[in-house]
């Protein structure tokens, strides 16, 4: 389903809620207190500024007697095979954020991937997958980043650990390329990219990526994943020990032009390597 479709679905499963909550004589406070959530969140939802998760949405149902209506239509607009289920509604959120904060500790975050590199990981997670599965991975990736060169793109900031510059993901030619990549789109302003280097021994998030969104018309959201699954909360005592994190990540990292330095580096030490073998 194409992003205007989408979001289209997104307004009408909105503008039903609200018909459907108002039939039933429920005001938003009292609805989402239903559902556990705040009432604002129940607006936020019937303008399509925020996507309810599924267990929202079965809830609604059961208040509203709806017939299962509200979770058939998040499954539909959720159930995105190119993404895994758990990263659907993050991918949702990313075009709708205004700042977006990424820690990566291994691998290059998604939203600055190369084709190269995408795919690499892709076949390295999925050895026996086939090249259409592959191939549209890497496309869903790649249209992901798209966020990055519009005129309304979020502030982004990537903190990423040294490991991520260090491990030849693809061989060295596709490394020197994602590194370049990576500091093309910090010389053009498009993200400040920051180092943590191997030097700064034990940082705040070891347990792995981390990933902070802030939106014009909605509560901020931390997301963490692992291999296998991923975990999107918008609890802020959560989210405010999350940032706290992150504001501790950024002050172990090198600075924004040392930072590019040794990006530039490691470009250079891969592109000799590319040269001799």
């Amino acid at each position: 389903m194409a992003n205007g479709s989408r979001q289209a679905a997104w307004e009408f499963f909105g503008a039903e809620l609200k018909r459907l909550r108002e039939e039933a004589g429920f005001t938003q406070s009292a609805l989402g207190a239903r559902v556990f959530v705040s009432g604002g969140y129940v607006g936020q939802f019937e303008q399509a500024i925020r996507k309810p998760q599924l267990d929202v949405a079965q809830r609604i149902d059961e208040t509203l007697q709806t017939g299962g209506f509200f979770e058939r239509m998040c499954r539909k607009l959720i159930n995105d095979k190119r993404y895994a289920d758990y990263f659907a509604p993050v991918a949702e959120l990313e075009r709708l954020a205004t700042k977006i904060c990424e820690f990566a500790p291994t691998v290059v975050p998604g939203l600055l991937q190369t084709a190269a590199y995408a795919r690499a990981v892709t076949i390295a997670a999925n050895p026996f997958a086939a090249d259409e599965y592959v191939e549209e991975t890497v496309s869903a990736r790649l249209e992901r980043a798209r966020i990055l060169k519009d005129a309304t793109r979020p502030e982004y900031w990537a903190v990423l650990h040294e490991s991520v510059l260090r491990i030849p993901v693809g061989g060295p030619a596709a490394m020197a390329e994602q590194l370049e990549h990576v500091s093309a789109l910090a010389c053009e302003r498009k993200v400040l990219a920051m180092v943590v280097p191997y030097a700064a021994g034990g940082h705040a998030s070891m347990a792995g990526m981390l990933t902070l969104m802030e939106f014009e018309d909605a509560p901020p959201t931390a997301y963490t994943e692992t291999s296998f699954s991923g975990n999107l909360v918008d609890d802020p005592a959560v989210v405010k020990r999350a940032q706290r994190a992150y504001d501790l990540l950024r002050v172990a990292a090198l600075s924004p032009e040392a930072s590019l330095a040794l990006l530039g580096s490691a470009a250079e030490d891969f592109r000799r390597c590319a040269s001799t073998t």
